[in-house]
């Protein structure tokens, strides 16, 4: 899996694709990273204030990673692409 996340929103659908894919409900991946399913889903509704501490335990509950890489240069014929 690699896709791209700008928004705590994009990043959020991402992990809650990430997980359904896995076959977890929120409480199970809750329960393996050590959170509350409340929590994983305002990290999964994209919570701004979300800490990225609490993204990586999620991460790594998933076996994903984030990877930091330069901008993309976005025009108009790409732009669907993205979202």
């Amino acid at each position: 899996m690699s896709d791209l996340a700008r928004t705590p929103k994009q990043l959020g659908t991402l992990i809650r694709r990430a997980r359904k894919q896995q076959g977890f409900s929120q409480a199970q991946l809750g329960e393996k990273s050590g959170l509350r399913q409340e929590t994983i889903s305002l990290i999964e509704t994209g919570n701004p204030a979300t800490r990225i501490e609490t993204i990586l335990v999620v991460l790594a509950a998933l076996d994903l990673e984030i990877k930091v890489g330069p901008r993309a240069k976005v025009t108009a014929a790409n732009i669907e692409d993205i979202f």
